[in-house]
């Protein structure tokens, strides 16, 4: 993935943090970020010429307060670095400079004017006395600028809104450019980058395609081979197309029916790998090897688990098979993983941990053996979904394929809250979910929805059904607007859609009564359910 001209983001905890990075994409800008207590030398082994220190919940009152590390300063001054502080980290660059942070004598939240009193810097493009309206989030305020540091806006307030030391090339915002509230941050972000800082926006994804097809030619040598796991989702899809694009046939693909996919996904999927993308595809039947290992098992973490090591069990035995045909070892294994997998594994700063609390142990990055045989190979790891949709359209992946709603690797399992063995709770969730799904496609709400699908609830409910009293189950649906599926809310249907919805389900499916739906965002919730 292309670095020059990097902006690094450190992550200091704001549930913001990772819209800044994809706002900063959208400006044709590459974009990442780290941990905002990641150490000097991975910071420098990325060579950014800018970073962004994000907010975040903690106080540089605090004495476990994350912060960035020994030398970072000297390090961005020596190599001319720019250095963007935003909330947080706007309070960080202070009281690490030398200046003074107090708990604010009035709290700033939400909307709030603030006006320019300086148009050399940051704000180069506007005038003095302009006033806008921005995001705040902070309790704790400026009392004291360190040295060289000047106020370049004030909220209505009267408290520092933006700071700066051009010669120093350290730059803070108190409120939040990145969020919709604030109308003229990308304005602001868009400036800075380009005009204060220099930075060339010519990051695109023709470049992505170009740049991953080199370095996937230059890690699987001439004579190696690779599986590919393909899921029938997007995001696997579009890397074996792109790993194939590189290698041609020493790429082999395999799709494993693990008894937990949807209606008729197996027929669906396999007739589009190999009508639509030609790629070369080996069908694998595991359902009873994964099914009869699921058995009895209730605990959500528990099956990622088993099924992440069902998968790469399979994975090793394709890979010998092919083997003992090629007369060589596969030496590779591909994966769709993006970048919210990433992230979400990554360690929340001032945590005091290696590790973050697992948001998902069988997604790309989790679950993964230690002794496993293959090495992974990740071409999309660094996009989000969005982007990869972009880069599937370049290398020709049908529209219809691109625009398919995630499925999850576990797949039903975590649709199926409790036992998936237990009595007929995989075909009822298969046969509720193809009506709901079908029923979005036929209202045409299809491609506004990020994702929907149904979950089978251990519960049963009292109801009455052909003038008889019946104990049946309840089945829950969900459906979300998302760009990334980093946040996520609930998608607004009419209630005739619903009323609809549920009256099918309750007409058509045999032992369900009762049908909710979840109107739930992200955060609190995860956009499934275990």
């Amino acid at each position: 993935m292309q670095k020059s001209h990097l902006v690094l983001i450190l992550d200091y905890g704001s549930q913001y943090t990772h819209l800044i990075t994809r706002r900063i994409r959208s400006l044709n800008i590459f974009s990442l970020c780290l941990s905002g207590t990641s150490s000097l030398d991975t910071i420098i082994s990325l060579n950014p010429k800018v970073i962004i220190l994000s907010g975040g919940p903690h106080s540089v009152h605090s004495p476990k307060s994350p912060t960035f590390p020994s030398g970072f300063v000297e390090w961005a001054q020596s190599n001319g670095c720019f250095v963007l502080g935003i909330c947080y980290g706007l309070q960080l660059i202070v009281q690490r400079l030398g200046g003074e942070v107090r708990v604010g004598e009035k709290q700033e939240y939400g909307r709030m004017e603030i006006e320019i009193g300086s148009n050399l810097g940051i704000f180069g493009n506007k005038k003095i006395g302009d006033r806008q309206v921005v995001w705040m989030s902070h309790g704790d305020e400026v009392a004291q600028l360190p040295e060289g540091f000047e106020v370049v806006a004030r909220s209505q307030q009267g408290a520092v809104a933006a700071l700066e030391n051009r010669l120093k090339r350290f730059y803070g915002l108190q409120y939040h450019p990145e969020v919709t509230h604030s109308p003229e941050g990308m304005d602001t972000l868009r400036y800075f980058l380009s005009d204060v800082c220099g930075v060339v926006a010519n990051w695109n994804m023709e470049n992505v395609v170009d740049e991953e097809i080199k370095v996937i030619k230059g890690t699987v040598g001439p004579e190696d081979h690779v599986i590919c796991a393909l899921s029938g989702g997007v995001d696997s899809t579009v890397a074996a197309t792109l790993v194939h694009k590189a290698i041609g046939d020493r790429l082999h693909c395999v799709f494993v029916d693990n008894g937990l996919l949807r209606f008729k996904e197996r027929e669906r999927v396999m007739e589009t790998f190999e009508r639509d993308l030609h790629l070369p595809v080996t069908c694998v039947d595991a359902s009873y090897q994964f099914l009869s290992k699921l058995k009895g098992v209730v605990d959500p973490e528990m099956k990622r688990k088993i099924i992440g090591k069902e998968f790469i069990s399979i994975f090793d035995d394709f890979a010998h098979g092919l083997e003992q045909k090629l007369g060589k070892k596969p030496a590779y294994l591909v994966q769709g993983t993006l970048y919210p997998d990433v992230i979400e594994s990554c360690p929340p700063p001032g945590s005091g941990r290696n590790h973050s609390h697992t948001i998902k142990s069988h997604h790309n990055v989790g679950g993964l053996p230690k002794d496993m045989k293959l090495k992974l190979i990740e071409p999309l790891k660094l996009l989000f979904k969005d982007e990869v949709r972009q880069l599937g359209r370049i290398l020709n992946v049908p529209e219809a394929f691109l625009k398919r709603h995630p499925f999850p690797g576990p797949g039903l399992a975590v649709r199926v809250l409790g036992d998936v063995t237990e009595g007929n709770a995989l075909d009822i969730l298969r046969q509720v979910d193809e009506i709901f799904i079908q029923s979005i496609k036929d209202a045409g709400l299809y491609d506004s929805i990020w994702q929907a699908f149904a979950v089978f609830l251990p519960v049963r409910s009292v109801g009455v059904q052909g003038d008889q009293r019946t104990h049946s189950h309840v089945v829950a649906l969900r459906a979300v607007t998302s760009q990334d599926g980093m946040t996520a809310d609930w998608y607004y249907f009419e209630h005739k859609f619903l009323d609809d919805v549920a009256r099918k389900i309750c007409n058509s499916v045999r032992g369900v009564n009762r049908v909710v739906q979840d109107i739930t965002s992200k955060p609190p919730s995860t956009i499934e359910w275990e």
